[in-house]
């Protein structure tokens, strides 16, 4: 009988600390592991995250132990709170065939996910290279469902507006581009060369094949239109290009956002009718400091400001890499960053921190722990 009752007590036991353990998490503390509600840290790096009938879904790579490599695919968490997620399983898987655009080791970064209201579809946008091939491809890929989490069915991967220049070339621009060659150039970063990139020596470079995609996101304006942002040109200048209504294909409009910058990890949000753009430099793995932009209108003009983070590390975004920004019904933003790991990319960390504004203008400060 006592046995009997050790047992039975030993069974509660055990069962109230699985409801323990699973209760809701009242807070972010940024940068430490961040456990799914199975108990295993969240693997969705460099991802965003979409709210639908009330539940956010959180899309991100896959990394591995020793590999960034897509080796299985984008992941799907879904919450109701922010802090506690649920591994919904792999939203768009890698594939086994040799030669695919997926084919497994390829390349599948920064996957952002988007709902069209006219189309009822989920339509993912990613970064993708292709097995093999280094970082040389620099393509966008395009998948959709019917499900927010997914399966996603993969539809293509292209490079960006090929045949179109920017929207702010003049005739004279244009001509003055179409005259620009590389062979000019044999030597990079002089400061002539550095005109030569504003000016669009690597958009006419890339005019036929169309434009280099690489880092990105996605944005829905207000009005619904859709806007695909990515670090272009060698990851020396931002692009900006307009969807079409189904947000499966670029319109051919596009915006360049500064020129020769070197700028990579876009984020795009709004604020009290002015656009924001946080961005990092490229330093590989290795965080540098953040970089923040404002316009007007998403055409621009873009004008630069300085670093929106405060606190220790600030000159480095805290360690981490800016990846999306989460904008909540009420108005407030979630700055979403990435701790790369590339030693061990399965551990990386994430940092989420809220937005504030003073002078009208975002601050990103740190905080151990925040509600």
């Amino acid at each position: 009988m006592k046995q009997t009752v050790i047992r039975i007590m030993t069974v509660l036991l055990a069962q109230v600390t699985i409801i323990v353990g699973m209760q809701a998490a009242d807070s972010v503390k940024p940068g430490q592991i961040w456990p799914d509600t199975d108990g295993h840290h969240i693997n969705a790096h460099g991802g965003g995250v979409l709210l639908h009938d009330g539940v956010y879904y959180w899309f991100g790579e896959h990394k591995s132990e020793r590999s960034s490599a897509a080796l299985v695919g984008i992941t799907c968490y879904s919450s109701t709170n922010l802090t506690d997620w649920q591994n919904r399983g792999v939203a768009l898987s890698v594939s086994h065939e040799k030669g695919a655009d997926l084919e497994r080791g390829c390349v599948m970064e920064r996957p952002k996910v988007i709902y069209n209201a006219k189309t009822q579809q989920f339509v993912m946008w990613f970064h993708l290279e292709l097995r093999h091939r280094g970082y040389e491809a620099a393509r966008f890929g395009v998948a959709v469902s019917d499900k927010p989490e997914g399966p996603y069915t993969y539809l293509y991967s292209s490079r960006a507006n090929a045949g179109r220049w920017p929207v702010e070339f003049t005739e004279e621009d244009i001509e003055r581009a179409k005259g620009l060659r590389m062979s000019d150039y044999q030597e990079w970063w002089t400061p002539e060369w550095m005109e030569a990139v504003r000016e669009g020596l690597f958009v006419n470079r890339d005019m036929e094949g169309g434009q280099m995609s690489r880092d990105m996101t996605l944005y829905v304006d207000s009005d619904g239109k859709a806007y695909h942002i990515f670090s272009s040109e060698e990851n020396l200048t931002i692009h900006i290009a307009e969807l079409t209504d189904d947000y499966l294909h670029h319109t051919g409009r596009y915006t360049r956002l500064a020129p020769a910058g070197h700028n990579e990890a876009p984020t795009l949000f709004r604020h009290d009718g002015t656009y924001w753009m946080i961005t990092s430099g490229c330093t590989g793995w290795d965080p540098n400091e953040a970089r923040m932009f404002s316009a007007p209108s998403i055409w621009g003009p873009w004008t630069q400001h300085p670093n929106p983070c405060v606190g220790p590390h600030a000159e480095k975004t805290f360690g981490g890499q800016g990846t999306y920004v989460l904008t909540l019904p009420d108005g407030r933003q979630i700055f979403m960053a990435d701790v790369w790991r590339p030693r061990r990319p399965i551990d990386a960390r994430y940092i989420w921190l809220p937005i504030t504004f003073q002078e009208g203008k975002p601050v990103i400060t740190w905080q151990d722990e925040w509600r």
